[in-house]
């Protein structure tokens, strides 16, 4: 059960700021009931009509994209930049599951199904998210030992479910660790190296889940597979 201004929105029908407006106007029935209230739940099951057309159930869509670099993570840019959304050729109206900086690339899932979208965004689902970071020097043991005992970020503790050195380059001075979380705050791995000192040069993320990039280009996507979708409904406890 959602929202019953999510669902309109999610069906491509209208904003939801607009399908409040329709609501409290009392042009939408939900199975052949007036509703006017906001905050009323429904399901994509029932039959919701809205100044007397019935609302298309919209398929569900799931794609993985890896995401190249200066692309902004949202389904609109009011600045002309280019999205994400912008790289999947489909008609459904879809949006990302969580959001990568503009200048970090790699996985990220972009679907039309919110309830999917809920449950791979709620920490308490414990979805694990690998990335690669390359830094701008090399990486001292003793940090090692810090991060993957957990480091405090705006007064809150971020614990790595892992971590690993993958390069450490003396002679370059840069280094190449491996983090995997599983909390999605704004710019933590960032914070999390900066706290220590060093500063992320470059951060791609190789792994959502169980799924990985394998042999998805830069800026290329795939559909999700029924299974994979099922597989990634068992995260929610």
């Amino acid at each position: 059960m959602e929202r019953l201004q999510k669902i309109i929105a999610e069906s491509g029908y209208t904003s939801r700021r607009k399908a409040e407006e329709l609501i409290k106007s009392g042009v939408v029935y939900v199975n052949g009931k007036k509703v006017t209230k906001l905050g009323t739940k429904a399901s994509a099951s029932d039959d919701i009509t809205i100044k007397g057309i019935t609302l298309k159930k919209e398929d569900k869509v799931y794609y993985l994209l890896n995401k190249p670099r200066g692309v902004i993570t949202s389904s609109s840019d009011d600045k002309g930049r280019k999205t994400v959304v912008d790289l999947i050729d489909t008609d459904k109206r879809i949006y990302p599951v969580g959001r990568l900086d503009y200048d970090t690339t790699g996985l990220l899932i972009l679907t039309n199904d919110g309830n999917l979208a809920n449950i791979l965004m709620h920490p308490k689902n414990k979805v694990e998210k690998k990335y690669i970071a390359k830094l701008n020097k090399s990486y001292a043991i003793a940090d090692f030992h810090k991060l993957k005992s957990g480091i405090i970020i705006d007064g809150v503790k971020c614990i790595p479910t892992k971590v690993k050195i993958k390069e450490n380059n003396h002679d370059k001075d840069t280094s190449l660790i491996e983090i995997s979380i599983i909390e999605g705050r704004n710019h933590i791995i960032k914070k999390l190296f900066l706290e220590m000192g060093y500063l992320v040069d470059k951060l791609t993320r190789v792994e959502y889940g169980f799924l990985k990039s394998g042999n998805i280009k830069s800026g290329e996507y795939v559909k999700l597979s029924i299974k994979e979708v099922k597989k990634l409904y068992d995260y929610k406890i």
